[in-house]
């Protein structure tokens, strides 16, 4: 009960406490908002910035923390490589008909995870081909042509940084047991997500990374060259995936922002490329100085050489993890 006496509050207080609790009275009735959890570094935040009312983005450390967040999720951004370690059963159809046919074939076999058939479990939204990332190496910039044998260099050893997965390593370099112990003993480390960092500090002066990652980091840093090895390169994907308990229908009109001005010039300057047609990219890069237009939009002849990496059966897994250990270097020499 309110009293008079010199404890009372003033009527204006009381008037502004109750407009208060009723603001939090009707923020409260909305519940909590969709959840799209991603790693930090692997979607784009200019397209994160536009979600919808009722959904917000949270950022984790790495894939393992969203597949960990998985049951809180309505939608989960995860690599190709990443989204492989789900059962199918744990997701459920997204996307648009309409909206994946915007997109080039090749993203209809990723949106489908690779299966042979069924709905689409996956938003396919960016693809980066990985590339070779060179420091104050202009010595190496005219033999492309070489393709991916350039990592065997003896001037690289100690001075290169492979991929994480060893399965993109070997796609890389071949599964011939001796090339490949031959490369690891030549690495100085195996870690693509902190391998730039070796590279801009002088420690390392080649890495291998998916070409989204160096895009920025090119624009200001002009010790940095990109090469694309003859042959093509393993091809990396950017999925949003539904988790099979989520009940909030995705935000197409969200998704489809990606894929058109002025949401895509902004997104390809950070480096994430949507897999759409050819021309359609072309002219969107068609303002970008040469030398970033063709690292985003490379050589029909190149990129038709890049190539996916499909799930791989456990058989196969199997004899490629043996052949991984069987190449590890001995202990005390250089890579150990």
């Amino acid at each position: 009960m309110i009293t008079t006496g010199e404890a009372c509050l003033p009527r204006r207080r009381l008037l502004q406490l109750a407009a208060l609790s009723g603001l939090g009275l009707l923020t409260g009735c909305r519940g909590p908002q969709a959840v799209l959890y991603a790693s930090r570094g692997d979607i784009a935040s200019a397209w994160t910035a536009s979600l919808p009312q009722g959904w917000t983005v949270k950022l984790v450390e790495d894939p393992t923390a969203v597949l960990a967040a998985r049951s809180r999720a309505q939608l989960l951004q995860l690599s190709d490589g990443w989204a492989g370690t789900l059962e199918r059963a744990a997701l459920q159809p997204i996307g648009n008909p309409l909206l994946l046919q915007r997109l080039t074939p090749a993203a209809a076999s990723v949106s489908r995870l690779f299966g042979s058939g069924g709905p689409a479990l996956a938003f396919p939204w960016a693809v980066s081909p990985w590339v070779l990332v060179l420091r104050n190496r202009p010595d190496l910039l005219p033999r492309a042509d070489e393709g991916w044998d350039l990592l065997l260099d003896a001037s690289l050893r100690q001075r290169l940084v492979l991929p994480s997965s060893p399965r993109v390593t070997m796609a890389l370099i071949g599964e011939d047991p001796t090339r490949l112990a031959r490369l690891r003993r030549a690495a100085l480390a195996s870690d693509d997500r902190d391998g730039l960092n070796l590279l801009l500090t002088g420690k390392a002066e080649a890495v291998v990374v998916p070409r989204q990652r160096v895009v920025a980091v090119l624009r200001r840093d002009p010790r940095l060259q990109v090469m694309l090895p003859a042959g093509g390169a393993p091809l990396s994907w950017n999925l949003l995936l539904r988790p099979r308990q989520a009940r909030e229908a995705p935000p197409l009109d969200w998704l489809a922002e990606l894929l058109e001005p002025p949401l895509l010039p902004r997104a390809l300057l950070a480096g994430w490329v949507p897999p759409l047609p050819r021309s359609t990219l072309a002219a969107a890069v068609a303002g970008l100085p040469q030398p970033l237009a063709s690292l985003l939009v490379p050589p029909a002849a190149w990129t038709d050489r890049c190539f996916s990496l499909p799930p791989l059966a456990a058989a196969e897994r199997r004899r490629l993890q043996q052949l991984w250990d069987a190449s590890a270097p001995a202990p005390g020499q250089p890579g150990a």
